[in-house]
């Protein structure tokens, strides 16, 4: 008998925060504890294939194995670049 393990799931947008527990079999992949998490379900605007990944911070793939106690973190796209917006922030100032 496999022991299950826990690990977190997270997904931010500026209004609201998605942070599930779940448990999982070791050799679960990041893909399926995403599945399985239901935030797909409740954001549909997730796309796996364009969305990067981490576990901690560190960018991962679909396909790595998680570890007991990880955390997936599904990042947003970057509405701009942060070189560009420092930029126009620069910009505003010197006005």
């Amino acid at each position: 008998m496999t022991v299950p393990m826990q690990i977190e799931i997270a997904y931010a947008l500026p209004q609201v925060q998605f942070l599930k527990k779940l448990d999982v079999s070791p050799g679960c992949t990041v893909e399926n504890a995403i599945r399985c998490s239901g935030v797909l379900d409740e954001f549909p605007e997730i796309d796996l294939t364009k969305n990067k990944l981490g576990i901690f911070g560190k960018l991962t793939q679909l396909q790595a194995v998680l570890e007991p106690h990880d955390r997936i973190e599904i990042y947003r796209p970057l509405i701009i670049d942060p070189k560009e917006a420092r930029r126009l922030r620069a910009k505003k100032n010197d006005r």
